[in-house]
């Protein structure tokens, strides 16, 4: 499975660009992709992340071929260009396009979206970033987490949404994960309860696998689900 993480980088102006980006891409963009074969779409907002404001777009594909596919279809869909010629013919309407790939995990392959997703409250989403010093030690975090941490994550309230490698971005070699939680206060619980886990401590100390050995950055954000959002 392929994952896209796309972000409009925005700033707070007088023509309002947060609001129409964050409408373009809820009723237009997000729709479309959806509609040219995206197998699942989420849409987010910053609550606390650096280079604030933005809009995350998060879409899952069978495969690189089924993500370029995709984005050949809303390109030559009139209704979609209309929209979007419609939507930038005016002031800007992002500062900056990001886009980033990521490989889902072989333990973790897909976006798992929880039944009711679309119907229930808005949960707290962390977005959290792996820098690894090469490809080596990425994988052997890749492995940790299917070999136990991943579990570990749920037993003690993380929900997981998703698990990738990035295979194109800015931070590589590095992984990018998803974890949602009820709220701020279920997520300071869930962390603190991983965090002092005896299986977590066990699986830390293995040799080879402490962060200093295996993770050199973490970077993070939490996210708020937009309308429209397939991931709530």
């Amino acid at each position: 499975m392929i994952l896209e993480l796309r972000r409009l980088l925005l700033r707070n102006t007088a023509d309002n660009q947060r609001g129409r980006a964050t409408e373009f891409l809820t009723q237009t963009y997000a729709p479309a992709l959806s509609k040219a074969g995206a197998a699942t779409v989420g849409l987010f907002s910053p609550v606390v992340a650096a280079e604030s404001p933005f809009v995350l777009l998060l879409a899952a594909f069978p495969s690189l071929d089924a993500f370029d596919q995709a984005h050949t279809t809303m390109s030559a869909d009139p209704a979609f260009v209309k929209a979007a010629e419609r939507a930038t013919s005016g002031p800007l309407l992002y500062e900056r396009m990001e886009v980033t790939l990521l490989k889902g995990f072989p333990s973790f392959p897909a976006i798992e979206v929880q039944t009711g997703d679309a119907a229930r409250p808005a949960r707290l989403f962390e977005l959290r970033t792996y820098e690894s010093n090469n490809l080596l030690t990425l994988a052997r975090k890749i492995k940790m987490f299917g070999d136990g941490e991943i579990d570990i994550f749920r037993q003690h309230g993380l929900a997981p949404v998703f698990f990738g490698e990035e295979i194109a971005g800015a931070k590589m070699p590095c992984l990018t994960y998803m974890v949602a939680f009820e709220n701020l206060a279920a997520r300071e619980t869930a962390w603190r309860a991983f965090a002092t886990s005896p299986e977590w401590k066990k699986l830390a100390s293995t040799p080879g696998l402490s962060d200093g050995e295996i993770v050199s950055n973490i970077n993070n954000m939490l996210l708020a689900p937009l309308a429209g959002s397939q991931i709530r």
